[in-house]
């Protein structure tokens, strides 16, 4: 049970420095009329000790050491849905990354995962701390892509730091880079010259930490030339469309598409065949590609292009859809939490009576997979990727 809130909200308890440090439009947040959407909206709300709703009253009332010691921000998985659903349109999401800042700056107790994870980012360009030569194991077994790498290409595929480094998410490059060589497209890899595209840092609370790996992997993407950058993480991606052109200006010289997009565009130029795949699927939403960054059609636009494919919405989905919990850098700080969250989403995408379950980023595909291990549920869990490489005429 949450501690007791403190006295109700007066003038003389506002402290209007620290909640201009950690809302810059603190008198939107005053408008709170805590309704509690955003705490019914929380995937991870019933195991904080402040709810969101409760967290805001404290900052309203300038109760910074309570606040800043409240674990409440460190679980927040950063999925936006508070934000898109509160009635007086407070970016509920937002704050709880600048509280992170907060902590970072001003000497505040930070997960030592998150620490180390920055730590390893600084030494070795991937949050994984393994050498960055190794960036290209998932390729080991298919032909030629090595030789690839800062190619002149049409495409070229920006894997992150989850594809290339985790052995459950290998399949997907592997599985695009077929897709790109059955279809005829060229595509080249930036390799161990692909740094990490730093939003573990950003959401962790780092966010200065990101100027510099913006600006060389943007540099490294210009000196090879491509038309397209294509991302098949929903975060690399929400990074590049979003937080790059903050930083080093909007005209990198290529396009910025999620592998989605790329694979819906293709199908519709026709570069692109499919062979009939008679399953039955829901789709999975990332809140990164999804809520947070406007792209639900593409994926849709992909499942349904295959014959003999089923799709059934989730009754959560969409704008509406529920965190998988793999966001927000909890799966570091409090795996706990993202099981728990991970099997009610399983949950529901089994209540649809899909026998597979798709998505479009690689870390809901681990979360999802794992839950599914877990509760030892027979299911198909694939990205968007992996589904239509199964399915494309060979």
């Amino acid at each position: 049970m949450s501690p007791p809130l403190p006295t109700p909200l007066t003038e003389e308890h506002l402290d209007r420095e620290f909640m201009a440090q950690v809302e810059p439009d603190w008198e939107k947040l005053l408008t709170c009329m805590q309704c509690g959407t955003c705490s019914a909206s929380c995937p991870t709300a019933d195991l904080m000790d402040y709810s969101p709703r409760q967290l805001w009253e404290l900052v309203r009332l300038g109760l910074r050491d309570v606040v800043m010691n409240s674990r409440t921000f460190w679980l927040c998985t950063q999925c936006y849905a508070c934000s898109a659903r509160c009635p007086r349109g407070i970016l509920t999401s937002t704050t709880m990354r600048r509280l992170r800042e907060w902590a970072v700056a001003n000497g505040y107790t930070v997960p030592q995962t998150l620490q180390a994870m920055r730590q390893a980012v600084q030494a070795t360009r991937n949050i994984l701390n393994e050498d960055n030569q190794t960036r290209l194991i998932w390729s080991q077994g298919l032909e030629g892509v090595a030789e690839r790498v800062q190619e002149p290409a049409e495409v070229l595929l920006y894997t992150g730091c989850v594809s290339a480094l985790y052995p459950m998410a290998y399949s997907i490059p592997q599985s695009l880079v077929q897709i790109l060589e059955q279809a005829q497209i060229s595509y080249t890899l930036l390799g161990s010259e692909e740094w990490c595209c730093g939003y573990p840092l950003y959401g962790a609370g780092f966010k200065d930490d990101i100027a510099e790996l913006a600006r060389h992997n943007v540099e490294k993407v210009r000196s090879v030339g491509p038309k397209v950058l294509v991302a098949t993480c929903s975060s690399c991606y929400y990074t590049w469309h979003h937080l790059y052109p903050e930083l080093v200006g909007d005209s990198f010289g290529f396009e910025v598409m999620h592998a989605s997009e790329f694979l819906a565009r293709m199908i519709q130029e026709g570069r692109i065949r499919m062979t009939e795949l008679a399953w039955t699927v829901t789709y999975h939403d990332p809140c990164d590609l999804g809520r947070k960054s406007g792209v639900y059609e593409p994926p849709r636009t992909v499942i349904r292009s295959i014959p003999g494919m089923q799709l059934r919405e989730m009754p959560h989905a969409m704008e509406n859809a529920v965190c998988c919990g793999g966001g927000g850098d909890v799966a570091m700080t409090e795996p706990d939490a993202v099981e728990h969250v991970s099997i009610q989403r399983l949950r529901e995408a089994l209540s649809t009576g899909a026998e597979a379950i798709i998505s479009s980023c690689q870390q809901c595909k681990r979360t999802l997979l794992q839950a599914a291990r877990k509760t030892k549920t027979r299911v198909r869990v694939l990205d968007v990727c992996e589904l239509v490489w199964q399915a494309m005429e060979k």
